[in-house]
């Protein structure tokens, strides 16, 4: 009499082994960053691969002008567009895991 459990345990080793990829994966692009900019360049805001701000660097010059609202605009709009590459960056990782296939909850 075959073992009825026989296949499941090979499905868990082989889920157990794509979650230590996984976590290898995002570790690596935790060390990797993507950049967005707004403003021709005057707001640059850097995320990593875990989704966190590492920097913002903004144009003294425009510090000057003293136009809070338009810096404060170009903050956001910067970081909108580091995170949307930094998800892009993470997404591609994943994509070697998951041979292309879309996984909810995976990025």
């Amino acid at each position: 009499m075959k073992n009825p459990f026989g296949n499941m345990n090979n499905i868990l080793k082989q889920a157990q082994a794509m979650q230590e990829q996984m976590a290898k994966i995002q570790e690596q692009a935790a060390s990797k960053t993507a950049s967005g900019t707004a403003g021709g360049g005057i707001v640059t805001v850097t995320a990593n691969g875990a989704m966190q701000v590492v920097s913002v660097t903004i144009d003294p010059e425009v510090v000057k002008g003293g136009d809070v609202d338009m810096l404060q605009d170009l903050v956001v709009a910067a970081t909108n567009e580091a995170l949307r590459k930094a998800k892009e960056l993470m997404e591609g990782e994943m994509k070697t895991l998951t041979g292309g296939m879309k996984i909810p909850g995976l990025f």
